[in-house]
C-alpha cells in the first residue's frame, strides 16, 4: 500500500472519529437541554463554559440517582397542604413569618421526599434535576428571603416570594397515588394572595 493511501485512510478515520464525536456532544446537550429546561442555560452563564457547565448538570443527576428520592403518601400531601394553607393565611397579618414558615415547610417536604438538608446551593442543584422548571422560583424566593433579614424589602416582594415558594411546594406534591380528588389546594392559595396583595 502506497504512504498516501495510508495517509488519507488516517484522515478519513480521523475525520469519522470527528463526526462520531461532535454527534456524541450534540446528544448530550440536547439530552440536557430538554431535562434542565432553563437551568441548563443557567449553568452555562455560571460555568462561563459549555462544557464544564454539562459535566457538572451531569454529575448532579448522578448525586441525585444516589439519593433514595420517595413519592410521599396521600396522607403526608394532605398534611402538607393543610399547613400550607395556614401558612399563606398568616401572611395577611404577618407576611415576613408566614416567608419563614413556607421556606421550612418547603424544606421539610423536600426532607420527607429524600433529599438532604445541605446548604442551599445544593438544594437548588439538587431540585433542579427532578423540579428543573421551578427552580428558580426557589431562588427568587430565597434571595427576597435573605433580602428582607439583612434591609428590609416590600411587602409586595414577600408576596411575590411567597408565591415562588408556592409554585416548588406544589411540584413537589408527588403521591404514591393520585387519586382524582387529591390535587394542590390552587384556588385556596390564589385567593390568599389576593388578601395578601390588597394587605401590601
Amino acid at each position: 500500500m502506497e504512504t498516501w493511501q495510508i495517509v488519507l485512510i488516517v484522515v478519513a478515520v480521523l475525520v469519522a472519529l470527528g463526526v462520531v464525536w461532535i454527534g456524541v456532544r450534540r446528544q448530550r446537550t440536547q439530552r440536557l437541554t430538554e431535562q434542565y429546561g432553563p437551568e441548563y442555560q443557567r449553568a452555562v452563564d455560571a460555568a462561563g463554559d459549555q462544557r464544564a457547565a454539562e459535566r457538572e448538570l451531569d454529575a448532579r443527576r448522578e448525586r441525585v440517582k444516589g439519593y433514595e428520592i420517595r413519592a410521599l403518601s396521600v396522607d403526608e400531601r394532605d398534611r402538607y397542604i393543610a399547613t400550607w394553607t395556614e401558612t399563606q393565611a398568616h401572611f395577611v397579618d404577618d407576611p415576613s413569618g408566614a416567608i419563614s414558615q413556607a421556606d421550612v415547610l418547603v424544606q421539610e417536604v423536600m426532607r420527607a421526599r429524600g433529599y438532604p438538608m445541605v446548604d442551599f446551593e445544593q438544594r437548588a442543584a439538587d431540585i433542579s434535576v427532578d423540579h428543573p422548571h421551578v427552580v428558580e422560583e426557589y431562588r427568587a424566593a430565597h434571595n427576597v428571603a435573605e433580602r428582607h433579614a439583612t434591609t428590609g424589602v416590600e411587602t409586595e416582594d414577600l408576596r411575590l416570594a411567597m408565591v415562588h415558594y408556592r409554585a416548588l411546594f406544589q411540584d413537589l406534591l408527588e403521591t404514591e397515588a393520585d387519586a382524582p380528588d387529591q390535587r394542590p389546594a390552587t384556588e385556596e392559595v390564589e385567593t390568599t394572595d389576593d388578601e395578601a396583595h390588597t394587605a401590601g
